[in-house]
């Protein structure tokens, strides 16, 4: 089985793609359902967000229901903007906690997803971004074919480098940095789809309920009207969703 986290497409399209290629299955780290993928793997594909594991993933890593036969291939796959930071040797770290060894880990660069930095705004900058990392993809996957181990993440920090990095991924998931717009038409959208169920319509109104999220941006992008902004540069850089996944 290969799990995953995503909020715009990212690591949906990367754990879809590997396991189409390795006769798996890629299951959303919430979904419920049956199905045992391939028995002789397990992977686990993650976005980077402030050079770390989301919130989420770090708690599933901690306490998701999922047993891994001892003698399967275990990887973990970091999709990222520019650097995986450690979010792949804090994902190892987890795992080994559980008794579980990360037997190889690998990153592919992605469209980098936040926007109060990253302009999104040139969808043919981001076709020729996504163009590499299906070619880094289909490397990864022969990796994956052969079994072999290691770390191959280009760019990763050590897990220590989380004394830093982890204040400021706290500073930055709270929610009073998001705001909606007049444009917002009421759909209750990114209410639904929050995967760390932090928002509720309110009187028409998306209203963050929680001082905290997981940070995804996924309520901005995915918004049909672009109502939802986080603090003030991401209306002038634009929208994303990993072009399969679109509306």
């Amino acid at each position: 089985m290969i799990y995953y986290f995503s909020a715009t497409g990212n690591s949906q399209y990367a754990a879809e793609k590997i396991a189409a290629a390795t006769g798996d299955m890629a299951r959303f780290i919430t979904a419920k359902g049956g199905g045992s993928g391939n028995p002789n793997q397990f992977g686990f594909v993650t976005p980077t967000y402030a050079w770390e594991l989301p919130s989420l993933c770090r708690d599933f890593l901690k306490r998701g229901a999922f047993t891994i036969p001892a003698d399967a291939y275990v990887f973990i796959v970091s999709t990222c903007g520019v650097t995986p930071g450690a979010s792949g040797a804090e994902a190892k770290h987890l795992l080994n906690k559980r008794g579980i060894a990360a037997d190889a880990l690998f990153s592919v660069q992605m469209p980098d997803t936040w926007t109060p930095i990253f302009d999104l705004s040139d969808p043919a900058k981001n076709a020729a971004v996504n163009a590499k990392a299906d070619q880094a993809l289909d490397a990864i996957i022969k990796q994956i074919q052969k079994q072999e181990h290691g770390n191959f993440q280009s760019r990763a920090m050590p897990r220590g480098v989380r004394i830093v990095t982890h204040p400021i991924y706290e500073g930055l998931r709270q929610t009073f940095h998001f705001r909606v717009e007049d444009a917002c038409i009421g759909c209750g959208l990114c209410a639904k789809s929050c995967p760390d169920q932090a928002i509720t319509l309110r009187r028409g109104r998306p209203v963050w309920t929680k001082t905290r999220c997981a940070m995804c941006l996924r309520c901005l992008h995915r918004c049909p009207v672009f109502a939802i902004q986080y603090g003030f540069k991401t209306k002038g850089h634009g929208q994303y969703v990993h072009p399969p996944y679109k509306n």
